[in-house]
């Protein structure tokens, strides 16, 4: 699932990749008291396959707002598939569909630099990219990873930068414009299923890594010095789990003077940054509970748990409470502002940033708050 990153027809829209081999749009639609998903689009991809990914085309902010608005699909069948969904409305239209690999098409993904690109990796072990002007022809294919590539991502801050993982338990960085060898390679200790880049701070790269947890990476010294170099920032495993989602959130977070009044938690999906309103404190709802205790600290590498972590900075675990439940759903930060993203993307200097993971056989959502030392 993915959050489109403009507003469409009014609406924040997530498109869904399931298991009957659609592509799923459904828009975010706020009622009285709360929000609610509803049905907007839909498009099968191709008769007994299962859809594996999806990326939209608006990953970088800044985008034109003359560039059609696209998705780029992929399938258990090893085919691409390129949509144009309508800015007014429902409905998405087919661009081109293609045979990328000879077994699943694990990811498919943009360039957000030149969205005419997509790049894609295959349970075949290949990384293969391709101009989408040209379907089917591919731009270059690596060999690079040893075993099936499952995890793309376009830095949305940095021109020609590309990360890439595979079951390989190997993350790549690399400069789009000389595929032969990558910028860095970093080992870690399992597959990777994602990767993320911070919506801020341009060098960190948030991996889940399976059966080894998650990672945070400073590629900084890599990409703008061309060292072979990306220290690990975090790394944290949680025992009897396989991590396979993450991500950052989008709220950013500004450390308060003592003397500053607190504020609440302000911030929804496709709210309008430059939107202002009477009331000065705004909410974010509890939509759901994790099934485990949402303040229940883990223990440390010395504790009973077995969580196991090493650390540049500070990880508190899952959740502190920055944050305190009241009544009515309202979650009151003291100490902190928090404010929305595209209003301080250029100023963005917060040492605090809350993520999240979604882990395997133990059915469980993390949300965590890392302080960055």
């Amino acid at each position: 699932m993915k959050w489109c990153h403009i507003a469409v027809a009014g609406h924040a829209l997530l498109g869904v990749a399931d298991a009957s081999g659609s592509i799923e749009l459904l828009r975010l639609v706020r009622s009285e008291n709360s929000h609610t998903l509803q049905p907007f689009s839909h498009f099968a991809l191709e008769k007994q396959c299962l859809a594996l990914s999806l990326d939209w085309s608006t990953g970088k902010a800044g985008r034109a707002s003359d560039q059609p608005l696209k998705i780029v699909g992929s399938d258990s069948s090893g085919q691409l598939h390129l949509l144009q969904a309508h800015q007014a409305g429902p409905g998405m239209q087919a661009v081109g569909t293609w045979q990328a690999h000879h077994l699943e098409a694990w990811v498919a993904a943009f360039d957000y630099w030149q969205t005419e690109v997509v790049y894609s990796g295959g349970d075949d072990g290949l990384l293969k990219g391709w101009d989408t002007r040209t379907p089917g022809t591919s731009v270059f294919t690596s060999r690079r990873h040893s075993t099936g590539v499952c995890s793309i991502q376009s830095s949305p801050h940095r021109e020609n930068i590309l990360a890439t993982g595979s079951y390989d338990e190997h993350v790549l960085l690399w400069d789009t414009r000389s595929m032969k060898e990558p910028l860095a390679d970093m080992p870690v200790q399992g597959g990777v299923w994602r990767l993320k880049w911070h919506p801020f701070h341009s060098h960190l790269l948030l991996a889940a890594c399976m059966h080894g947890g998650f990672t945070i990476f400073s590629c900084q010294k890599a990409i703008e010095e061309n060292q072979e170099v990306c220290p690990v920032t975090l790394s944290y495993t949680l025992p009897s789990s396989l991590v396979y989602g993450v991500d950052w959130s989008w709220l950013y977070f500004r450390r308060l003077p003592q003397t500053h009044p607190s504020f609440c938690l302000g911030s929804s999906p496709g709210s309008d940054p430059g939107a202002k309103t009477a009331d000065p404190v705004s909410t974010l709802k509890v939509a759901a509970q994790s099934p485990a205790p949402c303040f229940e600290r883990l223990a440390d590498a010395d504790g009973e748990g077995g969580t196991k972590h090493q650390s540049g900075g500070k990880l508190q675990s899952p959740l502190q409470p920055f944050a305190e439940e009241k009544s009515g759903g309202r979650l009151h930060a003291s100490g902190v502002e928090i404010c929305d993203c595209d209003q301080y993307l250029e100023a963005a200097t917060s040492d605090a940033s809350l993520l999240a993971t979604c882990s395997f056989y133990d059915h469980v959502l993390h949300l965590w708050k890392w302080e960055n030392s």
